[in-house]
């Protein structure tokens, strides 16, 4: 594995977190033994590691357990994508509960243990599709200068007082007197429009019901009534393109 995709071992930066002692230095133990020019950060809890995730550059990988003391893996890991949207999230845990919201996370792989070497490597075999993905720009007008966006930061765009508001990550926000109905047209395919002056990144929406949604910071959107049906089928239709993106993406059974 002298290279992979790439990016020689020695520029990547990789993150072990978890508070049982014997796990932690067991994954560390394979990482060396695998790859043995990577240079690993260990964390014995969530509060140092998002820390570290805000130096630069970012992780390329974290490696996290679930369940930790008075912490919550899937809650860490929120937290590291809204600093760093560009690193591999692996779930390790003890049991399959937490699977469903690692898909909506996006997570890079989701491991039950005891952890093999087969499931690093597998890891590995996953992040340069992570890497080739191309991210979508979209062109606004703010004022007289002309900003590129990535779309995959946007999380809605809304109507307001004649002007578009796009709220984007890290609770950032931006107004253009641009009508949102120009916008939608140069959206790609993961945004749904919800309601008439309300279009959301379905990559945003962490749980949808006949409704409304609720969106990842809490915010509840209500569906069109017209449309719920046919809104609800597009999110699920886009659920389902997700997992088959990532049909390498699997459970391992425990031994």
């Amino acid at each position: 594995m002298g290279n992979l995709f790439g990016q020689g071992q020695r520029d990547m930066r990789l993150a072990v977190c978890d508070d049982d002692k014997r796990e932690r230095v067991g994954l560390l133990k394979i990482l060396q033994e695998l790859y043995p020019a990577m240079e690993v950060e260990c964390f014995t809890n969530g509060q140092t590691l998002l820390t570290a995730a805000k130096e630069r550059p970012s992780f390329n990988i974290v490696f996290l357990d679930i369940y930790m003391l008075a912490e919550n893996g899937i809650d860490i890991a929120k937290e590291i994508q809204n600093i760093s949207p560009q690193t591999g999230i692996v779930f390790v845990t003890t049991s399959k509960e937490f699977a469903v919201e690692a898909f909506s996370l996006r997570a890079l792989h989701y491991i039950v243990k005891p952890i093999m070497a087969k499931d690093v490597q597998e890891v590995f075999r996953r992040l340069p599709r992570m890497y080739q993905k191309q991210e979508t720009i979209i062109k606004v007008v703010v004022g007289r200068e002309t900003k590129k966006l990535f779309q995959s930061q946007i999380c809605r765009l809304q109507s307001t007082n004649h002007k578009t508001e796009i709220l984007l990550k890290m609770d950032k926000k931006i107004s253009v007197w641009t009508p949102l109905s120009e916008l939608e047209g140069k959206l790609d395919d993961n945004f749904l429009k919800i309601q008439r002056g309300t279009i959301v990144n379905m990559g945003y929406i962490k749980q949808m019901n006949i409704r409304e949604c609720i969106l990842k910071d809490g915010t509840r959107v209500l569906l069109s009534r017209k449309e719920r049906m046919k809104i609800k089928e597009t999110y699920d239709d886009y659920i389902f393109s997700q997992l088959l993106e990532l049909k390498g993406y699997d459970v391992e059974e425990d031994s």
